[in-house]
């Protein structure tokens, strides 16, 4: 603040400049202030408790719910409690095992043929002129829900279906069988179809990922004489690995809970030797009314996703507390 004094006869005052000082608070200070104010850290706390209350209707009280209900022989009417019987059960029901067989064949399958077949098409179609079409090409079966393709899939895979008739038709008539009809073929068979849908997607993120590595990267690569299998193991692989991190973890999840394909084309069949663990926890609960037999199946599988995502991430993301120590 500048001040001036008024001369009185004749008399001269210099002016006096004045500083005001500006009051001011660290964030603490700010945030106690603000505690019980709108604004302050507890102001969000109505806006997500729809949130919260969703995610508890939905989500937490159906899993403690199939906790509680494993514990009984349940068949929709009456239930009386039986304790872990129904896990003893999982170790002696050879269908059961079955079932953890065929997930282990699907997550195997899925991680192996449209992750490996997505990265291969992107990479190859990344610099092509006409890349975008074939890209286009591949990611269209992935706009066909699930239960179209399954019905597409099964008009090609019966026993007089398109694949036996072009087998037969080229002179392979040894090579003609029923696909749906014997496992492990029919196994295969869904993890084939699955992968033709499933491998779109995986191509449109591997795109992404390629264009945004760095061209001044990829330029100097160059320059040192990088190309071909050098340039794609030691620059464009490590440069997708945040992209990969994405599409194996998401692969891992689609493959633990394989249902709609599955029941379409054999519904589990013959003899439930294509079920899934998906598939016996819906028949177990909603076909036999074997409900808490039903619920220790879908806590086995609730488990085997949660343990096997975490331990995916934790291997795959940085140790942020490492980092900051």
């Amino acid at each position: 603040m500048t001040g001036t004094a008024t001369p009185a006869h004749g008399t001269t005052v210099k002016s006096v400049r004045v500083r005001r000082r500006v009051p001011t608070r660290t964030p603490h200070q700010a945030a106690k202030a603000g505690g019980g104010r709108l604004g302050g850290p507890l102001a969000a706390l109505p806006w997500a408790l729809p949130a919260f209350a969703l995610v508890g209707v939905l989500l937490v009280y159906p899993f403690f719910r199939s906790v509680y209900g494993s514990f009984f022989e349940d068949n929709g009417f009456t239930s009386s409690y039986t304790g872990l019987d129904n896990y003893a059960r999982l170790a002696d029901d050879p269908i059961f095992g079955r079932s953890v067989l065929n997930t282990l064949m699907w997550v195997a399958g899925t991680l192996l043929l449209p992750v490996l077949a997505g990265l291969l098409i992107a990479v190859a179609t990344h610099r092509m002129r006409f890349g975008g079409i074939a890209q286009l090409i591949v990611v269209l079966p992935f706009a066909i829900s699930g239960a179209a393709t399954a019905v597409l899939w099964n008009f090609m895979l019966t026993s007089d279906g398109a694949v036996n008739q072009v087998l037969r038709g080229i002179g392979l008539d040894g090579w003609a069988q029923s696909w749906l009809l014997e496992w492990p073929h029919n196994t295969l068979a869904m993890i084939v179809a699955s992968t033709w849908q499933a491998t779109g997607l995986n191509v449109v993120l591997f795109a992404i990922g390629l264009r945004a590595i760095p061209r001044e990267t990829v330029e100097a690569a160059e320059l040192d004489g990088a190309s071909g299998r050098r340039m794609f193991r030691h620059i464009t692989l490590p440069q997708l690995r945040a992209v990969t991190v994405v599409v194996v973890g998401m692969a891992i999840v689609n493959s633990l809970k394989a249902f709609d394909m599955i029941w379409i084309l054999t519904k589990g069949g013959p003899s439930r030797s294509s079920e899934t663990l998906a598939l016996s926890m819906y028949r177990e609960t909603f076909r036999l009314f074997h409900v808490g037999y039903g619920s220790a199946i879908a806590l086995v599988l609730s488990v085997i996703v949660v343990a096997s995502s975490w331990m995916y991430l934790r291997r795959q993301m940085p140790d942020t507390g490492t980092t900051r120590s």
